[in-house]
This record gives C-alpha cells, structure tokens and sequence, in this order.
C-alpha cells in the first residue's frame, strides 16, 4: 500500500511539473513579440556614423508572425520573404524579393549584409530588438 501511494505521488508530481512547463512555455513571450514594425537605430560595423548611412530614411521591418513573413525598406529599396524564426533564433540567409532602385552611399549594402549575420534576437521592454550575432548585439530597432 506504502509503494502504490509513493508511485501516485511520484507519478502525480511528474504530470503537475510537465503542465506547468507546457503552459511556462505559452503566452506572449518570443516569436509573438516580433510582432509589429520596427525602425533601426543601431547598426555595428560600419565606420560612418548611423545618420551618415541613413541621413533621410531609416530602415524598417515589419513582422507579421501568423502570415509567417517580415517586410520593410532598407532606407531606399523595399523587401520582402519567408519569416524563418523561433522563440531566440531568426535567419535572413535565405533569399527574399527586393526592389532594385539605385541607393546612393552605403546605408543599404551594410544594412543588408549586417541582416545575413543575425543569428538570434531579444525584445526587451517590449519596445526594443535586438539583432545579435552570437551574444553580441548588432542590431537595434524601436518599436514604430
């Protein structure tokens, strides 16, 4: 009797903790808060100054997370393609649709390569995304 009450216990025991892990892992937290538009105020890398590379036009990205794609302007041209993201991680390696106007200075070309380098990302205070390369952050945007 002693055993069959000790293996209820046990058994009970592992089934609250992995509901309590499923419904941990459900909410707004991660993919849900790429939600929205974003607009760049950070970038690493380049020698020039941020409002040197970008004196007119910031460059945006729009996630739309149920539709699965993102979307924004690079400062000058538009693009567009397949959100490939989880919880931390996100990739831009895989080719998406851009409009092909001539940009004039670097803003675009270093934005674009500094995009193909994203590994992972972080929203913090919900208002802010980070971009990161490893544990460092190359990116940041503000909510729009």
């Amino acid at each position: 009797m002693k055993k069959l009450m000790i293996l209820t216990l046990v058994i009970t025991s592992a089934l609250a903790g992995c509901t309590t892990m499923k419904s941990g892992t459900i909410g707004t937290g991660g993919l849900s808060q790429l939600s929205g538009t974003w607009e760049l105020n950070y970038i690493s890398g380049p020698r020039i100054a941020f409002n040197g590379l970008y004196p007119g036009k910031k460059p945006t990205i729009k996630f739309e997370i149920t539709e699965k794609k993102f979307s924004g302007n690079t400062s000058c041209n538009s693009y567009s393609g397949a959100l490939v993201a989880d919880d931390t991680n996100i990739n831009f390696t895989s080719p998406f649709a851009m409009t092909k106007m001539a940009c004039p200075g670097e803003g675009e070309s270093t934005f674009l390569e500094m995009l193909k380098k994203v590994g992972t990302y972080a929203v913090t205070s919900d208002t802010t995304l980070n971009f990161m390369m490893g544990d460092i952050a190359i990116m940041r945007f503000s909510k729009k």
